[in-house]
């Protein structure tokens, strides 16, 4: 199902003000593996968004930071509906932040209208300030996602990097933007795969590490 669609079923869902908790936004916690959420006073834009993702057969963060939402999918300058945008809140060199669906832009493009969770304590579409967004990303279906072909190393730039890329910040081994280019973080998140799955830690993509990644997404 289209992650706006699957969003906009929840429309209308809000807190339950006092000692008692809405069980289906507790709900978007419990089945995406935050299961440290037990009710609903926590800020839960994060565990919506990945709620939606998760039934939208999407990558997910598994995190209830907003900005744990910077290092999944692809960044994209020209968002598109359905892209995920987040946003900073209090400062943008806080932790602090907002996630949410992107709908589209305001007239003259001064405020980004998005579906999204815990804003005003409720499933709405709400607009923002163009000014506070932190990202846009652009989120591949799992089952479209392609396994790249080895040898791959650092200083390699290209479609199949990018590929291992989006494939490794899908697995949690968190290697920052899908941009093609083979650099330090991308060998560095292949290593930690390397090192968790007990395969030679060299930070080379190879048929072992491919096997890997192919068992993994199966998983």
């Amino acid at each position: 199902m289209n992650i706006l669609k699957t969003a906009a079923s929840q429309l209308g869902t809000k807190e339950i003000r006092g000692d008692e908790d809405n069980p289906q936004i507790v709900k978007y916690a419990q089945e995406t593996g935050i299961t440290f959420i037990d009710n609903d006073d926590i800020a839960w834009c994060s565990t919506f968004v990945n709620w939606c993702a998760k039934k939208s057969n999407l990558p997910i963060t598994k995190k209830a930071n907003a900005r744990s939402w910077l290092n999944i999918g692809t960044h994209v300058l020209h968002p598109e509906p359905g892209d995920i945008v987040i946003f900073w809140r209090d400062s943008i060199d806080s932790w602090k932040g907002h996630v949410s669906i992107f709908m589209g832009f305001n007239y003259n493009c001064s405020r980004v209208f998005c579906l999204g969770g815990n804003q005003s304590d409720t499933v709405s579409i709400t607009d923002y300030d163009i000014k506070k967004v932190l990202g846009y990303r652009r989120l591949e279906e799992i089952k479209k996602m392609r396994i790249p072909e080895p040898v791959l190393k650092k200083g390699n730039k290209g479609q199949e990097v990018m590929k291992l890329q989006l494939v490794l910040n899908h697995l949690h081994f968190n290697c920052g933007d899908v941009d093609g280019d083979f650099g330090q973080k991308t060998e560095n998140a292949l290593k930690i795969l390397q090192a968790n799955n007990l395969l030679t830690v060299n930070g080379i993509h190879e048929q072992k590490s491919k096997d890997c990644i192919e068992s993994l997404l199966q998983a």
